[in-house]
């Protein structure tokens, strides 16, 4: 509890000082182009789109908060970078001033400029970072599983994150089926995070629907639930999933085909909780498997992959984007031992396989890293 309030109170500080900071670097330069410019105005449309995001937790209309979540969401991805930019310039200024490069004080030229770079160079970064976005990849891993026996390969095809109602995610849903299809899978997992915490934000849940049902797989399309599955509307949620013919295993295991045990778990720190469903012990979950098949877990989150010990044989992650895009990837890499990719600790370790997602979330761009679809093949 101690942590998270320290860590709201670090986050609510970077979020003000950064606008104030972001702010005042931007009229610091506007004011030397435009200088009839009314200083309440600017405040009032920087405010406006600073805080459009927050309309959200409002009782307003979802037509509504659905214009202010668009522009609330891409703002994310120009703070960080006119933040980051700005401070690069600032940076960069006054080693010109300490070594004599640049007057001092700095002509109001130079602040026009570096004003102007800034400026350029954060919308450059999110025309390709949406761009980049609207893209989705094919990754593929070969499995050796330690003692199979597998009498035949078998093609898991796996995607996470798809976050429905976030900016319309829903809109890839097509590329994405078509892509799973094109790889002819025998099992299809969906490792968590299919909703972003309110079934209510997507726009077409039938279309939606009706696609996952065309999902063509030998065993059947299986899914976990993420920390964002949850919620007022989790129900709603689990209603949407049973129409779309997707199985979801709550702490639960399926035999498929006498050939492999597939385990889906609960998330461990759900945001609006999964109607009084918990995450079960992992030892209670494993006790009554069958060892003598390989065991693949489906675990949203890869902070719990140490819990399975060498008990399982692949575990299946998503949750951390990746970073989604540079800086916040430094930021993934230090919070978690492996935040993307296939690792296994030791020979006898359970392979882990990570994905960046199928979508994503927050400010909707990538840079640095891809929407994916992963296909394995076990042997």
């Amino acid at each position: 509890m101690r942590g998270r309030i320290i860590g709201t109170v670090i986050l609510l500080s970077i979020t003000i000082g950064g606008n104030f900071y972001i702010a005042r670097s931007l009229y610091q330069g506007l004011i030397l182009v435009l200088p009839h410019l009314n200083m309440a105005v600017y405040i009032g449309i920087y405010a406006f789109i600073a805080l459009a995001f927050y309309v959200r937790l409002l009782p307003v209309f979802y037509g509504i908060k659905h214009v202010m979540n668009w522009i609330g969401l891409h703002w994310l991805g120009v703070f960080t970078y006119l933040l980051s930019l700005f401070l690069i310039a600032d940076i960069v200024i006054l080693l010109g001033r300490v070594t004599r490069l640049i007057p001092s004080p700095a002509p109001p030229d130079v602040r026009v400029w570096s004003v102007s770079i800034v400026v350029l160079l954060t919308a450059a970064l999110i025309l390709y970072g949406k761009y980049n976005a609207a893209l989705i990849r094919h990754v593929y891993y070969d499995i050796k599983l330690k003692e199979s026996t597998l009498p035949e390969e078998i093609k898991i095809v796996m995607i996470a994150d798809l976050h429905f109602g976030y900016i319309a995610a829903e809109k890839s849903l097509p590329k994405i089926v078509k892509g799973i299809n094109a790889l002819e899978p025998d099992i299809v997992c969906i490792v968590g995070d299919i909703f972003n915490d309110d079934i209510n934000f997507i726009r077409n849940p039938n279309v939606a629907i009706d696609l996952f049902k065309s999902v063509k797989t030998k065993y059947g399309v299986y899914a976990c639930l993420g920390n964002h599955d949850s919620g007022e509307t989790f129900p709603e949620m689990m209603n949407f999933l049973e129409q779309s013919n997707i199985k979801v295993l709550k702490d639960e295991y399926v035999v498929i085909d006498d050939r492999i045990t597939l385990v889906g778990r609960l998330d461990k720190h759900s945001i609006g909780g999964f109607e009084g469903l918990e995450r079960t012990d992992t030892a209670d979950v494993l006790e009554s498997i069958d060892s003598k098949l390989p065991i693949v877990v489906m675990d949203h989150n890869p902070s719990y992959v140490e819990e399975y010990g060498n008990n399982v044989d692949l575990i299946l992650s998503g949750h951390t984007h990746r970073g989604q895009f540079i800086p916040i990837t430094l930021i993934t890499k230090s919070m978690y031992d492996v935040d993307y990719g296939h690792y296994q600790k030791d020979p006898d370790s359970p392979h882990v396989i990570i994905t960046s997602g199928a979508s994503t979330w927050g400010t909707p761009i990538r840079i640095g890293t891809n929407n994916e679809i992963v296909s394995i093949a076990l042997r």
